[in-house]
C-alpha cells in the first residue's frame, strides 16, 4: 500500500529502545519543515487540527471530515510519518470504526483513541470519562476498522488526571487486552506514576503534557516511552508571527523593514521549487 512505509517506520519507533520527541505539525508547510530538520514523526493534535482548520478552541467541534481532509493535505505534501489525535473517534464505537477507516485512506500512521467522554456533557465543567466497557469497545471497534494491518492503533487514557492512576491502570491494560499497539497516557504527574504503569503494563507508552521531571529521554526510554509530546509550540510561534507582521503592516511599516521573514530559500524549500521547476522543463519543456 502507498502508506505502509510510513506505518512501517511509525511502529519501527515504538519497537526501538529509544525515546524520542515528534515534530508538531497542522499543514502542508509545518510537515515539511519537520520533514526537512529531521524529526521522526510528526504529531497532528486535535488541538491545533481546531485552530488551524476552523480557528477555534479545543472543544470538539471540529468533525472527522475536516480533521480528515487536513491529514490528506499533509500527506500529499510530505511522507513523514503522522500520528493522529483522533479524539473520541466522534462518536460511538461504530463512528470510531469509521474514524480509523477515514485516517488510513488519508495516510496517517497511526491514530489515538480515547476514553474522554467528548463532547463536553451537559452541565458538566469538568472532564469526565467514558465507561470501561465502552472504552474497550472502542478500541476493538478501531482495530475491526483497519484496512491495512501496519497502521498503528493507540489507547489514550485521561485517567490519570481525572479519577487516579489506579484507575490510568486498570483502563491501560483493559486496552493492551483488546489488542492496541500502543498506550497513550495524559495526566502523568510524576515518575512514580510513570513507573506503576510501566510496571502493569507491556505495550509501548506515549506521554503527553507531562511535567518538567519527566523530560530526560534515556529515563523515558527505560519505562518504554517511546514517544513524548513536547507540546504545541510551532503553531503558536506562528501566530505570534502573523500577528506582529499584521500588526506592524497596520501600523504603518513598510515590508523592506519587517523584520523575521523567512528567507527566498527557505520558502523555496518548503515549496519544493527545485522539483517543480525539474517537473516544468520535463513536462512544459521550460527552461530550469
Amino acid at each position: 500500500m502507498a502508506f505502509r512505509s510510513r506505518r512501517e517506520k511509525l511502529r519501527s519507533v515504538l519497537s526501538d529502545a529509544t525515546c524520542v520527541h515528534p515534530g508538531s505539525v497542522y499543514d502542508a508547510i509545518s510537515i515539511r519543515i519537520a520533514e526537512d530538520l529531521g524529526f521522526p514523526l510528526g504529531m497532528f493534535g486535535g488541538s491545533v487540527a481546531s485552530l488551524a482548520v476552523l480557528g477555534d478552541p479545543d472543544v470538539t467541534l471540529i468533525t472527522l471530515t475536516e480533521l480528515a481532509e487536513q491529514m490528506r493535505r499533509m500527506s500529499r505534501a510530505s511522507a513523514l510519518p503522522v500520528l493522529v489525535d483522533a479524539d473520541h473517534g466522534y462518536g460511538n464505537a461504530l463512528n470510531v470504526r469509521r474514524t480509523v477507516q477515514e485516517l488510513e485512506t488519508a495516510g496517517a500512521a497511526g491514530l489515538t483513541i480515547e476514553d474522554t467522554l467528548l463532547p463536553a456533557a451537559f452541565g458538566e465543567a469538568k472532564a469526565q470519562l467514558i465507561s470501561l466497557e465502552e472504552g474497550v469497545g472502542k478500541m476493538k471497534a478501531a482495530l475491526s476498522g483497519r484496512g491495512d494491518a501496519s497502521l498503528v492503533i493507540m489507547g489514550r487514557t485521561g485517567a490519570a488526571s481525572i479519577t487516579s492512576i489506579e484507575d490510568a491502570i486498570r483502563r491501560a491494560k483493559a486496552y493492551e487486552a483488546a489488542g492496541v499497539d500502543a498506550l497513550f497516557f495524559t495526566g502523568i504527574k510524576s515518575r512514580a506514576e510513570l513507573e506503576a504503569v510501566s510496571a502493569a503494563t507491556r505495550l509501548p507508552i506515549v506521554l503527553g503534557g507531562a511535567p518538567e521531571d519527566l523530560s530526560a529521554l534515556d529515563y523515558l526510554a527505560s519505562h518504554r516511552v517511546r514517544i513524548a509530546l513536547q507540546g504545541h509550540a510551532p503553531i503558536a510561534a506562528a501566530t505570534q508571527a502573523v500577528y506582529a507582521t499584521q500588526k506592524a503592516l497596520r501600523d504603518g511599516a513598510s515590508p523592506k523593514d519587517l523584520q523575521g521573514l523567512a528567507s527566498l530559500e527557505l520558502t523555496a524549500g518548503v515549496m519544493r521549487e527545485a522539483d517543480v521547476k525539474a517537473r516544468s522543463a520535463e513536462f512544459l519543456g521550460l527552461k530550469k
